[in-house]
């Protein structure tokens, strides 16, 4: 696993989003609650639909629309526990059925008034999969607030695992059925920064990504990989238009995986999995996520 170009990514700058607190005036229920000490346990959740899922730049659901929602129960000492899926096709499968589980579970921090630091771990979860198809991954993320503007740099770390190996060194070899290191565990790390900017006065907030991934450079067990090409960058550059709880958000996400570096990962690594379409292109996505 290379890690030479870790530092550049940490330093990766990203503006944030500002909370916009809702109210209802005149309840006295309200005006109780001001006084009261903050609930021991809150949930929320959200639901979301979207024009592709793309994860870490490429696409899980064959550049198709993705349904996707997830619920989080949150404790007052910062330990928090949820889950979220979305549907899959193609690739995007990772050998299961076409559905994503993760299971999250981590403690959130406050560092300061304007610093949180969140540590936790996801379990990536293929419903109908193989025993080698799931896979954990810890992560941590400090997310800092200045104004407007907020920034956080993150890093997520799967320990070696059969899930995320090397088993087959070309999309030839996983056609053929032919294992080329059958039972192989790597790892994969990930770096990114996220950040958006809230326009005063309007809805809008505008919102960027850039990521790195180190990983497997081939296909895992299930003829599909985490970084499939071993080393490479994904980024966005969006908006998101906020009206009480709906967000739309409008985003450009790309990376530099060309059509050429990934022709020895064909056809697995494809659109339709049949060796035509770069599913790690550039593409516009839309959303509109509901939450509660």
């Amino acid at each position: 696993m290379k890690f030479r170009h870790a530092a550049m990514v940490v330093a990766i700058l990203a503006l944030p989003v500002t909370a916009q607190a809702q109210s209802t005036p005149g309840d006295k229920a309200e005006a109780a609650a001001d006084t009261a000490p903050p609930a021991t346990l809150t949930v929320s959740g959200s639901a979301t639909i979207a024009s592709d899922y793309r994860f870490r730049g490429v696409s899980q659901s064959d550049r198709e629309m993705a349904v996707q929602g997830g619920i989080t129960v949150s404790h007052a000492s910062g330990l928090y526990a949820g889950v979220w899926g979305s549907n899959l096709a193609g690739w995007g499968t990772f050998g299961g059925a076409n559905m994503e589980l993760d299971l999250i579970g981590g403690y959130k921090a406050k560092l300061a008034d304007n610093a949180t630091l969140d540590a936790g771990l996801t379990w990536y979860m293929y419903p109908g999969g193989a025993d080698n198809t799931d896979f954990a991954e810890p992560y941590a993320k400090l997310t800092g607030t200045a104004g407007p503007a907020t920034l956080t740099a993150g890093v997520a770390y799967a320990p070696k695992q059969q899930a995320i190996g090397k088993w087959y060194a070309t999309g030839a070899d996983a056609v053929a059925g032919v294992y080329t290191s059958p039972g192989d565990k790597d790892d994969n790390l990930y770096l990114w920064g996220d950040g958006a900017l809230a326009i005063a006065g309007t809805p809008i907030t505008a919102k960027a990504h850039v990521g790195h991934s180190w990983g497997q450079d081939g296909l895992g067990p299930n003829a599909t990989a985490v970084a499939p090409t071993g080393e490479y960058w994904d980024w966005s550059l969006g908006a998101d238009a906020t009206w009480h709880s709906l967000t739309f958000n409008v985003s450009y996400i790309d990376t530099d995986i060309s059509g050429a570096e990934a022709t020895y990962l064909r056809p697995s690594f494809s659109k339709g999995q049949d060796g035509s379409g770069n599913i790690a292109g550039g593409t516009i996505v839309a959303s509109l996520t509901a939450a509660f």
